[in-house]
């Protein structure tokens, strides 16, 4: 696929589409960004009309609508020249939730994109949980979504599973700074566990060089340049000195505490609450293995990856601070 070089004399209306979904979460914002700056015009799937400043570059197209609204599907997908699927559930009271998102979901966009723009490249952007689909509710329901993927649009899908990703606007992985701040900060992981990290940016450059090139129905993985992934007193270790605590004292997290703490979600879910902690979670927090092998790897040429663990922390870290989220 042919991308006009930016700030070209082409005319935009004839710039290649892509419809995107879950575009206002925390990777989206960025991606679209990526996208608007790689040349691309962009349609959008909302539930409502995107506001602040981030948008005000891109002005994309917007149908409005969501994932179980065939109608809106359609509208988004017709005429595409790719399809990136981005939107997902992470949390969820009942598995039967996580599969109507990230199953079901993903088969209706799929299917009509096959039904409209059979030669479009679609996307999908899983998570590296689902490599692990016993571990979870939702490492299943992600596997289950690359399935349905595959199978209504078979080589012309990529699947980019990426693992832990951090950066600016993200609050899941705030908690892991603030722990960080601590005297003693306590590790989840045992001592040979490993996990693999991606910067926002990177991870977003990475989707818009991957929509760019010809969909082969591969199953790919993101990382840092460290992709085989860091040990809990690297990683923690990085978050320490990115916020200023250079020499932190590491102690192993309790079992008995954090069993606890995910029974409290386990009941949380029996009453119909989308607790984040919980028994499932715990157990892929826990898997000693999150690392990516050379074989899963994505490295399209023309794409390395811009931040190490410091550089992305301190990164992260300086945007944690400027919006409040972190103290001075």
């Amino acid at each position: 696929m042919h991308l006009p070089p930016l700030n070209s004399d082409v005319d935009p209306a004839r710039a290649p589409l892509v419809a995107v979904t879950g575009a206002t979460g925390f990777i989206g914002r960025h991606l679209v960004a990526a996208l608007v700056q790689s040349g691309w015009r962009v349609r959008l799937l909302l539930r409502r009309e995107p506001s602040g400043a981030e948008w005000r570059q891109s002005t994309p197209e917007v149908v409005a609508g969501s994932l179980d609204n065939e109608a809106a599907l359609a509208r988004l997908v017709e005429g595409a020249d790719a399809v990136i699927h981005l939107a997902g559930l992470i949390k969820a009271a009942r598995r039967a939730d996580f599969f109507a998102v990230n199953e079901e979901g993903v088969a209706r966009i799929a299917q009509a994109t096959q039904r409209l723009s059979p030669g479009a490249h679609f996307l999908l952007v899983s998570s590296l949980a689902a490599r692990e689909p016993s571990l979870s509710d939702y490492a299943a329901s992600k596997r289950a979504g690359e399935a349905a993927a595959l199978n209504a649009m078979g080589v012309r899908t990529t699947v980019l599973r990426p693992p832990a990703v951090y950066g600016a606007g993200d609050r899941e992985t705030l908690r892991f700074f603030q722990v960080a701040r601590w005297p003693r900060v306590p590790l989840l992981g045992g001592p040979d566990a490993r996990a693999a990290l991606i910067h926002v940016r990177d991870v977003a450059r990475l989707i818009v060089t991957l929509v760019a090139s010809t969909p082969q129905g591969q199953v790919l993985a993101a990382a840092d340049g460290q992709p085989a992934g860091y040990r809990w007193d690297e990683l923690l270790g990085a978050a320490a000195r990115a916020v200023g605590n250079p020499t932190p004292r590491f102690v192993q997290a309790p079992q008995g505490l954090l069993r606890g703490v995910a029974w409290v979600g386990d009941v949380a879910r029996l009453g119909g609450s989308a607790a984040m902690l919980n028994s499932q979670k715990l157990r892929e927090l826990r898997h000693a293995d999150w690392g990516v092998s050379p074989a899963e790897l994505a490295r399209p040429a023309g794409w390395s990856p811009q931040f190490d663990i410091d550089t992305g922390f301190a990164d992260a870290v300086a945007w944690y601070r400027s919006a409040g989220w972190l103290p001075g």
